[in-house]
């Protein structure tokens, strides 16, 4: 019963592990999405030249297809954290089971 107890607690670590990593990620999407928020707020502003940086060089741009590329942008990057906001759940119901298993099975292995 012992060796069974540590399986499913050695799961339950793999799966806090996975739900970090996931909210590592979420955490940098959520970042450009402000970045990507703050640059429309900026170009919604800019009354002259626009322009957008490429592999580190400037490069002059229309105002009206920047905000198109930011707001697909903004858009993709909606749908990962969405994405991700899912597996979080999957996963958080998965660690609940496995707590209550290893509950169940200390309680029972104290009897």
């Amino acid at each position: 019963m012992n060796s069974e107890i540590n399986k499913k607690i050695e799961e339950m670590q793999i799966l806090e592990h996975q739900l970090q990593n996931l909210l590592m990620q979420k955490q940098g999407v959520e970042i450009e999405v402000n970045e990507i928020d703050n640059a429309v707020n900026e170009l919604d502003s800019s009354g002259g030249e626009v322009y957008k940086v490429l592999s580190g060089i400037m490069i002059k741009s229309d105002k009206k297809t920047l905000s198109k590329e930011l707001t697909e942008r903004k858009k993709t990057a909606e749908m990962k954290i969405s994405s991700i906001e899912k597996q979080e759940k999957l996963i958080e119901k998965s660690a609940l089971e496995l707590r209550k298993e290893v509950r169940e099975s200390v309680s029972k292995n104290k009897k």
